[in-house]
């Protein structure tokens, strides 16, 4: 309640970019003090290694930090002290670039939602890298399990785009438990048009041999996919996921289905889409494929629905900002609690 009053009376009246970034730093600073250790024994969660045979390793929990809120991995520890047992860093892609130009984030209080047009802004696939290898050299941060979503520059051609996914799965998959190839977000000219099957085909299969040849182990593979996607669309993507061996999707991205301008809009609005996906995900893929539930994650409820679906794990970003840092833990907490 106290984080609420806050939000609504300060950080809702500022620019939400800059409360962005200042947050990611906060956290970052939070993760690398001596409270982060405490935090996570008290505030964060103890769940169970639920998933343990889909990502190699044992999640200690069911949900996880969305990609689009550390960028550039930046926050990592501090991201899992405050509860979350997991967290997908990126979009990151080859080389560094800007973004889209601002404004390119906002808030809608009314609908418990933002929108963004940010266009993958991020310090590049090189920068990344070191961040991740720093990390990896301490034993809390091989601790934690960390996702890396990977994606594309924007001036590169549609028909060039699986050597950038190869590339950033070249510098990263070492690092990563899992890679996520994002061909749906809304804010890359012509990035969507990469989820048809057979664009999508080549970019995965560049991104399984780069990752298979660098890491040395099994890294897994998931596609990110977006809500708009027609039913027979996801179905698709099923029997291509099926038929390249990859190893799961991440369901789903942010929506264009709103009338709020340019650029997708992530929260309460996607729920809904995101459980019927992640149902007919997990009805064409059984249950020997891993399925990330993300869109409109706030509250146990709405985990236990997502799970409900057919989500092994989830993500939010949105619901976060909105609930605050005791979220992830009271959420990991609850559902450990629950049978599996």
């Amino acid at each position: 309640m106290l984080y609420r009053l806050v939000y609504r009376l300060v950080l809702s009246k500022t620019d939400p970019e800059r409360i962005h970034d200042a947050a990611m730093s906060a956290i970052g600073a939070f993760g690398r003090s001596p409270l982060a250790p405490l935090a996570s024994a008290t505030v964060g969660h103890r769940g169970g290694d639920r998933l343990a045979g889909l990502i190699a390793r044992p999640v200690p929990g069911r949900l996880g930090m969305a990609a689009g809120q550390d960028k550039n991995g930046t926050a990592i520890l501090g991201t899992i002290a405050l509860g979350f047992a997991f967290t997908e860093i990126g979009t990151v892609t080859p080389r560094p670039q800007p973004g889209n130009e601002g404004p390119r984030l906002w808030r809608i209080p009314g609908e418990r939602a933002f929108r963004n047009r940010m266009g993958f802004n991020n310090d590049g696939a090189d920068a990344v890298a070191r961040r991740l290898a720093r990390l990896r050299s301490s034993r809390r941060g091989r601790a934690c399990v960390v996702g890396v979503n990977i994606g594309k520059n924007r001036w590169v051609a549609a028909e060039d785009a699986a050597a950038d996914y190869a590339t950033c799965a070249g510098k990263l998959a070492r690092y990563a438990d899992y890679l996520v190839v994002n061909v749906s977000s809304p804010n890359t000219p012509g990035l969507r048009d990469l989820q048809a099957v057979e664009a999508l085909r080549t970019i995965v299969r560049a991104t399984r041999r780069a990752a298979d040849a660098t890491a040395r182990r099994h890294v897994p593979v998931l596609v990110k996919i977006a809500p708009d996607l027609a039913d027979g669309d996801v179905d698709a993507v099923a029997r291509l996921v099926a038929e390249e061996d990859l190893d799961g999707v991440v369901a789903t991205n942010t929506t264009v289905a709103h009338s709020h301008g340019e650029g997708g809009v992530s929260g309460r609005p996607v729920r809904e889409r995101a459980l019927a996906v992640v149902s007919r995900l997990r009805t064409a893929l059984g249950p020997h494929y891993l399925v990330i539930g993300v869109g409109g994650v706030f509250t146990v409820a709405d985990a236990e629905a997502m799970i409900s679906a057919g989500a092994d794990l989830l993500e939010t970003l949105t619901g976060f900002v909105y609930e605050g840092p005791l979220m992830p833990g009271r959420i990991n907490r609850a559902l450990a609690r629950k049978p599996a």
